[in-house]
């Protein structure tokens, strides 16, 4: 059984930082992509980082600059540093897994919110 146990939600004032983790265990086989979603409140989930195996990123336009993704391959683990929060970072943030066969695997999803 896979399991992808997400942290390190909660909430923030504007100008702050989180750092959410999210670690992978069973079987899963080669993990090729890990990465964040989000799904800000009555708005449908949209990606916000990516890192594959090889350490390529890739982000969403309105997190460039603000967030870092990075990974530990070794303990299967996907972390996002979230700086420079605003109120519209105000999501359910999901934690994802790709394998090489493409199967893919969710987190249960962390609560950020950004408000003074």
């Amino acid at each position: 059984q896979v399991q992808l146990v997400e942290s390190g939600g909660g909430l923030v004032q504007p100008g702050g930082s989180l750092r959410l983790s999210c670690a992978a265990s069973g079987r899963i086989g080669n993990i090729y992509n890990m990465g964040w979603y989000r799904q800000p409140p009555g708005k449908q989930r949209e990606l916000a980082a990516t890192v594959t195996s090889g350490g390529t990123t890739n982000y969403a336009d309105s997190v460039k600059g603000r967030f870092t993704i990075s990974r530990d391959n070794n303990k299967n683990t996907v972390y996002l540093q979230m700086d420079s929060l605003k109120p519209e970072d105000t999501a359910v943030y999901y934690c994802f897994v790709r394998n090489s066969l493409f199967r893919q695997y969710w987190g249960q999803g962390t609560q950020v919110t950004v408000s003074s």
